[in-house]
């Protein structure tokens, strides 16, 4: 029998991107402390996890596990385990390795960012026992606070402001900004919506494979960090 996951009912409080930003650089920062600091990607994610934080890590098949067919991963608190989907294996699909990083990175904000809050609150003491559920699913699908916040966190670890802003110098040869507008767009068809994403994706592709993450993380990052625009802006330039 399918398990499924009961939803989550604990509020989770905002947070700012620029505070979820300095967690994620407070836990490289750490990582720093007794290994080798990081001044060029990848992030070694795994190592991090493992060696760090002292988290266990497994794969498998999630999707039958806990009864939803687009599950990612998950963190079971009690168990300090995370699991990853099988479908997100790299060894067996070379092409999955963005999106299995990410996820690794993503449960990680979990346990950096909502741990405390839900070890403070009574009605969430089931998910510390051993034989607890996982305390958050990553979903496909849209997700409610935290999993955008735990997005946002995984964004951050996996590209540090510094560590593209140094890629991006040295693979444009300049600091400023790429024009959304002004990237290619032969050989792609669709409506224009789809053909200026597919147009993005494709011109991060390059900075993408160095960090080890998906085309379309690297396109949001780049425009949090403003390295990908849609237009100039006065004195910009």
């Amino acid at each position: 029998m399918k398990r499924r996951v009961a939803v989550r009912q604990h509020r989770i409080p905002f947070l700012h991107d620029r505070v979820i930003e300095e967690h994620a650089q407070l836990l490289l920062n750490e990582w720093a402390e007794a290994n080798p600091a990081i001044t060029a990607p990848p992030v070694p994610i795994e190592g991090i996890l493992e060696l760090h934080l002292e988290l266990d890590f497994e794969l498998g098949d999630l999707q039958t596990e806990l009864g939803h067919p687009d599950v990612l991963g998950g963190i079971w608190f009690g168990i300090r385990t995370i699991k990853v989907d099988q479908s997100l294996d790299p060894n067996v699909d070379p092409s999955m390795l963005g999106r299995f990083r990410f996820t690794l990175a993503h449960e990680i904000g979990h346990w950096r960012l909502h741990r405390q809050h839900l070890m403070e609150d009574p009605g969430a003491r089931s998910l510390f026992q051993a034989d607890c559920e996982p305390a958050f699913v990553c979903r496909q699908s849209a997700g409610p606070r935290e999993e955008i916040q735990a997005n946002m966190f995984a964004s951050c670890l996996l590209m540090p402001r510094s560590l593209v802003y140094d890629a991006w110098g040295r693979w444009r040869g300049s600091d400023d900004p790429a024009i959304i507008g002004e990237l290619p767009t032969d050989g792609l068809r669709g409506a224009p919506d789809e053909v200026e994403e597919r147009a993005m994706d494709r011109f991060c592709k390059p900075l993408a494979a160095q960090f080890e993450v998906s085309a379309q993380a690297m396109r949001y990052r780049l425009q949090k960090l403003e390295l990908l625009v849609r237009e100039k802006q006065p004195g910009l330039f």
